[in-house]
Order: C-alpha cells, then sequence, then structure tokens
C-alpha cells in the first residue's frame, strides 16, 4: 500500500465525485489525490513522515479555477492598488484612500483598479471629484470606474500632462469645465482605451517589487481558495516582455497558483503578424500542470471588440471584421491552436459564428477547443451553433457589477438571461466560471459564486428567476471541474478523485448550508496546490509558508491587503498604522492591522 505524503481528515469533503460525492478524509501523495474515504481507511495510509492534519470538521471543496481573470497583469500592480472590494461604505473609502496619499511617495500615484460599483456602499453613489481631491490634494490619484469612466484628481491630471490643449482620444471623452480645462472625469465614448492608456501613464513598479507583487497576489487568491486561473491575456500586457515576472517564479518554483496563459494581441491592424510570429516561438501546451500555454485571445482583433460599457449603446463593430478575424483564425486553425475570444452581444457573436462556420468548412476545427468569453446576451439559436460546432463559454460575474446599468438600459425582463447559463448547460456546451478580474470584477471567486446562486447584484438587485439561477452544486461545479475544460484539464483537475490533481480548499463556513447572503463572505482557512499547503489562516495560520514583507513598504496591500474584510486585532497580528475611526463622537484612534492579506479594525464602530 503506498505511502500519503499528506493526510487530512475529520471533514466534510465534497469530492464532487458521483459514485462518492462526501467522504470523511482524503490522502495525498506526489501531487495527487491517493484515495479518499472515511477516517479509519485513510489514516492506514500514513507512514513515518506523513503530515495529518485534522480539519476539526470544517467543509473542503475541489481548489477553485477561474476560468477568465487577468492574473498576471494583476500581480504586476497588486502591491500598488488600493483595493475598494467589498467595501461597504464609500466613507471608508474615501478614508483609506486618504491615508494611502499621505503615504504614497513622489511620483507614485494612488489607483483604485477594479472591483467595485457604487451599489455596494451604502450610501449608493460614486464619489465626486470634489471629494477626491480633498481626500488627496497633492498625490496623483486614479480610480476606475468599470468599463464607463475614471476619476483623476488634479494632481493626476498633472502628472498625465492632461491640459486644455489636450484632444480627446478616439473613443473616448476627456470631460471640460466651462474653460475647456478638463475636470478629471475621463469617459469612455464608446471604449475603454481612454481609461486603459490613461492608467498606462503612471509609473511601474521594479522587478523585484513586481516578483513580490505578484506573490503576495497569488497568496491573496489562494486565501479565497483559488488554486488555478486561465489568464485571459490583456492591453498593455505584451509577449513575452511582460511575462518575465511570472516566468522567474516558475524558474523558482514559487508559483502558488496553476496558470495557463492566453497570448492577447496589442497591435491594432497587424494582429495576424502578433498570431504569425508567435506561433514561431510557441506553441498550446507548452509547460507543464503548474504554467503552460493555453492559445490566442481573448482579444483576436481590434475590429471585434464589442466594449461592455451598459451605460452605452451596443456599439456596431467595423465591416472589415470579417475579413480580419478570418485572417487570424485561419492560422489558429491551421497551427492548432485553441483560441478564446471576447464576446459581449449576441449580434456580434452571430457575426463571429459566421466566420467561424465558413473556415469549418474548408479547414474543419475537428475538436479543436476554442470558446467565447462573457456571451451576456446570446441567443438560442448563437449557442445553439456554439454546441454544433463543438465550442465553449466562459462566463464571469460582470451583471453583478453592471446588472443595474443593464437593466436601466434594456429592462429587468432581458436581464433575466445575461447571460443564460441555465440553457447553456442544458444545451451541453461546456461552461466554465469567472471574474474578468481585476480591473472591473473583483477577484474574488465567492462574489461569483453569490451570484451564480442567488441571481442578485452586490447592490442586491435579483437579476434572474430561479430558471436561471444554479444550485450550490452546480454553481461550485463550474469553478472547479467546469472550468477545467477551458485549459484542457478535463479528467485531470477540478475534483477530489484519487489520480487526479491534489488542489482543495478548506473553507471558513460550509458553502453549501450557509444564508445565502453570507457566501460572499467565506474564505479559504487551508488551501492545497499541488499537494503541498500554499496558504493557512485561523486555527491552521502556523502550517502557511512564510511570504517575503511587502514592497515596496509604502504599498497598500501592506496595510488593507486585497478584498476587504474586518477582522479584530489579535495576538501575532502585525501592526501597520493608527488612525481615527472617523466618526466625531468617538474620540479615539484604531489600530489598523494587517496579516495574509488581511485587514481590519477592531472597533465596533465599523460594523455595518
Amino acid at each position: 500500500m503506498k505511502t500519503a505524503e499528506l493526510i487530512l481528515h475529520n471533514a466534510s469533503i465534497a469530492t464532487l465525485d458521483p459514485l462518492l460525492p462526501e467522504v470523511s478524509a482524503v490522502a495525498i501523495a506526489e501531487g495527487r489525490i491517493l484515495e479518499t474515504g472515511d477516517e479509519q481507511t485513510i489514516l492506514q495510509r500514513a507512514g513515518a513522515t506523513t503530515q495529518i492534519i485534522d480539519l476539526k470538521g470544517h467543509t473542503v471543496i475541489p481548489g477553485l479555477n477561474d476560468s477568465h481573470i487577468h492574473v498576471i497583469r494583476g500581480g504586476l500592480n497588486y502591491n500598488m492598488e488600493l483595493r475598494w472590494d467589498g467595501v461597504p461604505s464609500l466613507a471608508i473609502a474615501l478614508r483609506m484612500l486618504k491615508e494611502q496619499a499621505l503615504a504614497t511617495p513622489a511620483p507614485q500615484w494612488v489607483r483604485v483598479v477594479g472591483g467595485w460599483t457604487e451599489f455596494q456602499f451604502a450610501e449608493r453613489r460614486m464619489p465626486t471629484l470634489d471629494e477626491i481631491n480633498a481626500a488627496s490634494p497633492d498625490t496623483p490619484v486614479f480610480v476606475l470606474h468599470l468599463y464607463d469612466r475614471a476619476l483623476v484628481n488634479r494632481a493626476g491630471l498633472h502628472a498625465m500632462g492632461y491640459t486644455k490643449e489636450t484632444p480627446d482620444p478616439p473613443g473616448g471623452l476627456i470631460e471640460r469645465d466651462r474653460h475647456g480645462n478638463p475636470t478629471g472625469l475621463l469617459i469612455a465614448k464608446p471604449n475603454a482605451l481612454i481609461l486603459y492608456s490613461s492608467l498606462a501613464k503612471g509609473p511601474k513598479l521594479g522587478f523585484d517589487d513586481q516578483v513580490n507583487s505578484t506573490r503576495h497576489f497569488m497568496r491573496e487568491l489562494n486565501r479565497l481558495g483559488l488554486t488555478s486561473a486561465i489568464d485571459a491575456g490583456g492591453g498593455f500586457q505584451n509577449y513575452p516582455d511582460d511575462y518575465r515576472v511570472i516566468e522567474h517564479l516558475v524558474e523558482q518554483n514559487q508559483l502558488t497558483l496553476r496558470i495557463a496563459y492566453n497570448l492577447f494581441t496589442q497591435r491594432p491592424k497587424e494582429e495576424y503578424d502578433d498570431f504569425a510570429g508567435w506561433t514561431g516561438i510557441v506553441t498550446p501546451g507548452q509547460g507543464n500542470d503548474i504554467y503552460k500555454m493555453n492559445g490566442a485571445g481573448e482579444m483576436l482583433v481590434f475590429s471585434a471588440a464589442d466594449f461592455e460599457d451598459f451605460l452605452e449603446p451596443r456599439p456596431e463593430l467595423q465591416p472589415v471584421l470579417e475579413a480580419e478575424l478570418q485572417k487570424v483564425i485561419r492560422l489558429l486553425v491551421t497551427n492548432r491552436w485553441p483560441f478564446r475570444l471576447h464576446a459581449t452581444y449576441d449580434e456580434s457573436i452571430s457575426r463571429f459564428l459566421d466566420v467561424f462556420e465558413e473556415i469549418d468548412r474548408e479547414l474543419p476545427f475537428n475538436g479543436l477547443r476554442w470558446f467565447f468569453d462573457h456571451a451576456e446576451t446570446i441567443s438560442e439559436q448563437s449557442m445553439e451553433r456554439v454546441h454544433t460546432l463543438g465550442g465553449g463559454i466562459a462566463i464571469q460575474d460582470r451583471m453583478a457589477f453592471q446588472g443595474e446599468y443593464f437593466v436601466n438600459r434594456y429592462g429587468a425582463s432581458a436581464a433575466q438571461r445575461t447571460p443564460p447559463i441555465a440553457r447553456m448547460l442544458n444545451l451541453g456546451i461546456p461552461v466554465g466560471a469567472g471574474t474578468d478580474a481585476t480591473r472591473v470584477s473583483s477577484y474574488n471567486p465567492w462574489v461569483s459564486l453569490y451570484w451564480l446562486v442567488s441571481g442578485k447584484t452586490v447592490g442586491g438587485l435579483t437579476l434572474y428567476d430561479e430558471k436561471n439561477r444554479l444550485d450550490r452544486n452546480m454553481a461550485l461545479r463550474l469553478y472547479t471541474e467546469g472550468s477545467a475544460w477551458f485549459s484542457g484539464d478535463d479528467n485531470k483537475k477540478g475534483r477530489i478523485i484519487p489520480g487526479e490533481l491534489a488542489d482543495l480548499a478548506v473553507l471558513s463556513a460550509d458553502y453549501f448550508t450557509v444564508p445565502e447572503d453570507e457566501i460572499k463572505g467565506i474564505e479559504s482557512v487551508l488551501t492545497i496546490m499541488d499537494g503541498k499547503i500554499v496558504h493557512g489562516s485561523a486555527e491552521f495560520a502556523g502550517l502557511a509558508p512564510p511570504l517575503p514583507p511587502v514592497s515596496p513598504n509604502w504599498a497598500p496591500t501592506g496595510v488593507y491587503g486585497g478584498a476587504y474584510r474586518y477582522t479584530h486585532a489579535v495576538a501575532g497580528v502585525s501592526v501597520s498604522r493608527s488612525r481615527s475611526c472617523g466618526n466625531p463622537l468617538h474620540q479615539h484612534t484604531h489600530t489598523v492591522v494587517g496579516k495574509g492579506g488581511s485587514w481590519g479594525i477592531g472597533c465596533t464602530c465599523f460594523a455595518f
């Protein structure tokens, strides 16, 4: 009998194995599940060097897998970003902004980049430019709101070089006062290029700090139970230059997250040349089970980009779309490159499918893995065409952040099928779940699982009736074995079954029984990737491998961590700063504490 390297027992383990759906113990060896079953059986696998962990009744699930996240780009920037993910009050968000502005040295900026919506705030509104300027009169501030706008303070406008003479860029609008001077509001009309190109003007971290930032971002994802991610590339993420950090971590064996990456074209009108060049230097599947190349996309040609700013009308795609897309798809199919394509509206999807079907008739896809991302308004006919052509659909919780805007423009009835996930599953289309983090949605997978189960936005608006909501088991399947298909890893990971990869998350609460609204607050207290512990907290904190201190020393991550949550000061938690709670009736200060990617304030006056 083979000896286990690690045994977890005294747990409620959801295996997602239909033959043995729940067990109390699991044995792990050589990065794979060795055996599952009852404690008496599994403990027989113990040897002299086996690590045995009593999970004290916690719920265990397969490690979560985000099928669409910009994790490589997110890692390069994580330590520079002040995250408002889950912050319950605009007042708290602005206090965070003010404190970070005081701590941020010139010429660095304070960046709030995605993961929030005004509907999460108790005030139910966005910050004003006056409030942002008051919070930070001297340090540049850039606050990104979804895909539609950015709020920049006066110091930020100066740092960007935006003046009365600066022309509006194509596809964007610089709001101006009656004298023609920029106010600080940058508006995407109709696309987000103005937002991302403006953000790109800010200083970057040095290589060593980017390495540190990426490690801390991966650990933050591990804290939330993620063990795998499919990176969708992204604007201003050039291959191979912007992959040096992640590949350095691969070489140092410091990845705590499995990453399959897609290559995203960067040059309008030269997309074919990008992919033709890449086919000569890298091939799909190159790498290993922890880090590998996954194919092309999510941007294949810029003329096919149907930006999903629901504050604006649906964009009309250019007539050149078909010719440009066909050229790239032919190249990819010829070289047997899997591909993904950003697609929001059915009007775009139907045109894309016309191109795919024409190529398939002459150059058969023949099982080539391809899929659409997003597909919020995909029609019944288009879904049937996707199924016939062997494609999949990666869905994300963007509607949890933009649902109110969609309803306002298109109506509540139209919003009930955005996207029509239940119907996709009924048709047998492969479906994987994710977030599209970090610049719009939060990277927190539990917000996405809450959206899938409840059908509600983060602001509490009900979008879907029972027909388009998922039960908790199915939602979890989309975030585990469902997402595995999108990197060609089906039957390899996503379940706790002997022979599959040993990726697990031990939860802070029972996902299957907690009240629906509490799903958003779940995290992992022990995360295992490749059979190794990559995160531990609460009673398992002592098992966590150490991380280097956050760098640079002014980084917001070192104080606030990532996704917001409330904690209380406990022994062994590192002290960062002290500050007033902000309530004029409370003449005292509270210590802001942080450890392991979390932060909190030991004061009940913050418990909204």
